[in-house]
């Protein structure tokens, strides 16, 4: 995860992800750390299924790949990654998050093929380039635009020449702010574009992640709901969701809340 200049619910960005990584990373897979907070188990499961499913026509690698995944969290892309071959460094912002990917790496006997560094995305300083440069739902936490700006030049700078880029944002083709919150930014896609020429990037490829719309039309309205109806209503849109997004997902650009920018360095930069 990444800070921003501006406070998580009357927090600094770092104690908020720190103190959702001590209450969710050591829990199950640690999606709640990482994914959506505070949702049930079933719907972080969704979010991460189909985020696979997104990312994998991009993370075939070679082995001895060198790969930065950016926002680690509890390290379950560079534990695959690494699993595959690659070597991978991983960042994050939390401790927290840092200290149970190391320990995940560990358990999954990947640890020799991983190395875990506490950093922020805006002040990124690895003193490497890589093949592969890895960020999952990352940019959408940074909520200043200048320090935006920074964590995608800082990422960028890390990039080996005919190195590739992933994003997987939330980035819908038309503005909407209903799930806008103190800790995540919906933008629209054409900001992102307009972002990434000029931060020296180009886009290679764009795919869809999860275009069933069920989930973005209730999440606004489950603070008012009682807890048992919001419960029902939420695992009826998930239910809905399924099969929807895992069947059309990287098809259906255009109706995706969330998708995956394929990026390498602008040509002659």
């Amino acid at each position: 995860m990444s800070a921003t200049s501006i406070p998580a619910g009357g927090r600094p960005p770092a104690a908020y992800w720190e103190e959702r990584a001590q209450r969710f990373a050591r829990d199950d897979q640690g999606l709640a750390a990482v994914c959506s907070y505070g949702m049930p188990r079933f719907y972080n499961r969704l979010i991460d299924y189909v985020q696979r499913r997104a990312l994998y026509p991009w993370l075939q690698l070679t082995r001895e790949t060198r790969v930065l995944d950016v926002g680690c969290g509890v390290g379950r892309w560079s534990r695959l990654l690494a699993a595959r071959g690659a070597r991978v460094t991983g960042v994050d912002l939390s401790p927290t998050m840092i200290s149970e990917a190391q320990r995940r790496a560990r358990a999954e006997g990947v640890a020799d093929r991983c190395r875990f560094l506490v950093q922020d995305s805006t002040a990124l300083d690895v003193g490497e380039t890589f093949d592969l440069v890895l960020s999952v739902t990352v940019l959408q936490h940074i909520l200043d635009p200048l320090a935006l700006r920074a964590a995608l030049q800082r990422i960028v700078r890390h990039l080996a020449p005919g190195g590739r880029l992933v994003l997987l944002e939330a980035a819908p083709a038309r503005h909407v702010q209903r799930c806008d919150s103190a800790i995540f930014r919906a933008r629209p896609r054409a900001a992102y574009l307009q972002l990434f020429r000029e931060c020296g990037v180009e886009l290679q490829a764009l795919s869809g992640v999860d275009p069933a719309p069920f989930k973005m039309w209730l999440l606004p309205h489950l603070p008012r709901l009682p807890r048992a109806l919001a419960l029902g209503a939420l695992a009826l849109a998930t239910a809905l969701s399924a099969p929807i997004d895992a069947l059309f997902g990287r098809r259906a650009v255009q109706r995706s809340w969330h998708v995956v920018f394929v990026l390498t360095h602008v040509s002659g930069v």
